[in-house]
């Protein structure tokens, strides 16, 4: 007599509704195209990326109406937190090319958090920014100088860029071109990353 042929029990895959694998596979391939993107956009020059997003320590600040503002309050969007003094001249420097940075994006996707820590208050800072035309920052300030301790940047200006889970992404010291080609194609591809990965399917 001939064998007889056992059925295989596992359902196929083209199964009404699809399977666990299908959906996986379709996550991973989702992934795969949002990191893509990402990486497809090379670092600015001297910006530190980390290979895995570091948790940032929370941290409170004052916008131009003395409201409290925190990290916490601008997640969703990419952050470029940068850390600067009206009295340190090359923050003097860049910050028309922040202004300009931001000019470039919407603020639901990318806010520039220049944030002053001159002891004096906003006054001097106002003014400053008022002289060089930054007509697209807001204005924030810790007098305290808490911020720079927290994040551990020694010396001015120090910048953050922060995903939209509020991490650090990466960081750069010292005065640079935030305006440069490089920079704005690297952020356009984090906001796209943003974009394009799937949903979180609910537990089962």
């Amino acid at each position: 007599m001939p064998a007889r042929v056992k059925r295989s029990s596992r359902r196929p895959l083209t199964k009404s509704g699809g399977t666990p694998w299908v959906r996986v596979l379709t996550v991973a391939f989702g992934l795969a195209l949002g990191l893509s993107a990402a990486g497809a956009a090379e670092a600015p020059p001297r910006l530190i990326v980390h290979e895995t997003p570091r948790p940032i320590p929370e941290l409170s600040f004052k916008d131009d109406g003395g409201r409290q503002v925190s990290l916490a309050d601008l997640c969703g969007r990419i952050v470029v937190l940068n850390i600067w003094a009206t009295w340190c001249s090359p923050c003097r420097e860049e910050m028309p090319a922040l202004d300009r940075l931001q000019a470039q994006f919407d603020r639901k996707d990318v806010e520039v958090v220049a944030l002053s820590i001159d002891r004096k208050g906003l006054d001097p800072v106002r003014k400053f920014l008022t002289s060089v035309d930054v007509r697209h920052l807001a204005q924030y300030i810790d007098e305290s100088g808490g911020a720079s301790r927290k994040l551990g940047l020694v010396g001015l200006p120090g910048t953050l860029v922060i995903d939209r889970d509020g991490r650090e992404i990466g960081r750069l010291l010292g005065a640079a071109e935030w305006d440069s080609p490089e920079t704005v194609e690297f952020l356009k591809a984090r906001v796209e990353q943003g974009k394009t990965a799937p949903a979180r399917e609910p537990a089962l």
